[in-house]
């Protein structure tokens, strides 16, 4: 699936623009490295560590792991560590097959005792980076990652519990969503920009994943702009978005889309194709299990045409364009404020196989994101 030389450059400006817009993350994971004192922990077991080791030693709960995981990946991706993976062969649980996370000169600077190699104190820079780094600590900015980091309800639930911003808010963006009319729009005007750029793209460069089919279904396809670029592009398509009733109220009447309130949750109508563009991404992996079995009823088998139809984002997708996978680990850590999760192939492979698909294909054609075509 080639793209013209003009999309090609649009993405990449996109790519640059995002990169740009959320750069500030990359000062919140300093800042929340400093306050939970990783290159110590680090130091501290000789300049190479586990993660496990790590969050023994920073004293944060098992459960957030996965976090952590996330939050070392923009911090290696920035060299302020480095990181070396276990060889492919091993898997194993046990620390000395995990990844191993090493100071560097960078880091070194944020140790506050000598490390045996002939840095002392005087040159840690901590006390610098940190008054300069305050207004990044439990603001809106950061919604309180550090305390949500060390925050844990001991509920014994799986996985981290409530996320940053519903510790800070009293609920999730999308309750917030359904009682605030301001967060509503702005949420759905955010979407519709989206939608008018990226759409535009996809409907006349990757059109073939919409051939042989006769109906689909936007899942929480928002005020229907996406939909309607498919419609308007495949008039014989029969378009369908699907959403929250307060979302559903607010869409324009567009003649070539259907609009369904409902929650993807519970049930989603029946369709050739089901589509979610960056839906996956503001949940965690049990939520996109569910999503994606619900998906599954919905659609014929792949003899019959079904598939789900996904664009999100895939992290290192171009290993070696670096300034895309920069901003993709930047976007995690700013999608983790509201539970949810930027994911590689292995990552979205796992969730696949627990939903029940066994065959899917990823087209990085997006710049940011891909298109993941996904079989039942």
């Amino acid at each position: 699936m080639a793209l013209s030389e003009g999309r090609k450059e649009l993405l990449q400006a996109q790519v640059e623009l995002l990169n740009q817009t959320y750069s500030f993350m990359k000062s919140v994971a300093l800042a929340v490295a400093l306050d939970l004192r990783i290159a110590d922990a680090i130091r501290n077991h000789g300049g190479a560590a586990a993660l496990s080791q790590i969050a023994s030693e920073i004293g944060i709960s098992q459960r957030k792991l996965p976090a952590l995981r996330r939050l070392m990946r923009v911090l290696t991706v920035a060299g302020t560590f480095t990181v070396q993976q276990p060889p492919e062969a091993q898997t194993t649980s046990s620390d000395e097959h995990e990844p191993v996370y090493k100071l560097t000169t960078i880091s070194r600077l944020l140790t506050s005792n000598n490390d045996g190699e002939g840095s002392s104190s005087s040159a840690n820079l901590s006390p610098m980076l940190n008054h300069v780094l305050n207004s990044f600590r439990d603001s809106a900015l950061s919604m309180g990652l550090t305390a949500w980091f060390r925050h844990d309800d001991g509920d014994g639930q799986p996985g981290p519990g409530p996320c940053p911003f519903t510790l800070m808010h009293g609920g999730t963006l999308w309750e917030m969503s359904g009682r605030d009319d301001a967060v509503n729009a702005s949420v759905n005007d955010a979407m519709a920009a989206d939608s008018q750029f990226v759409m535009g793209i996809v409907v006349k460069e990757c059109g073939e994943v919409f051939r042989g089919i006769d109906s689909l279904v936007d899942v929480a396809g928002g005020v229907g702009g996406a939909a309607a670029a498919i419609a308007e592009e495949f008039p014989s398509l029969k378009c369908s978005v699907m959403d929250l009733p307060h979302v559903v109220a607010k869409a324009p009447c567009v003649s070539s889309v259907r609009f369904v309130a409902g929650d993807m949750f519970e049930s989603i109508p029946p369709a050739n194709a089901v589509f979610l563009k960056y839906v996956l991404h503001d949940w965690g992996d049990d939520e996109c299990i569910k999503i994606l079995k619900i998906c599954k009823q919905a659609i014929p088998s792949k003899d019959a045409g079904g598939k789900v139809i996904i664009i999100d984002i895939v992290v290192g997708s171009k290993p070696s364009d670096i300034k895309l996978l920069e901003t993709q680990v930047i976007c995690d850590v700013d999608i983790m404020k509201i539970g949810g999760v930027e994911r590689d192939e292995q990552e979205w492979n796992k969730i696949f196989l627990k939903a029940g698909f066994k065959d899917y294909t990823i087209m990085p054609v997006l710049g940011l994101r891909s298109i993941i075509v996904l079989y039942p």
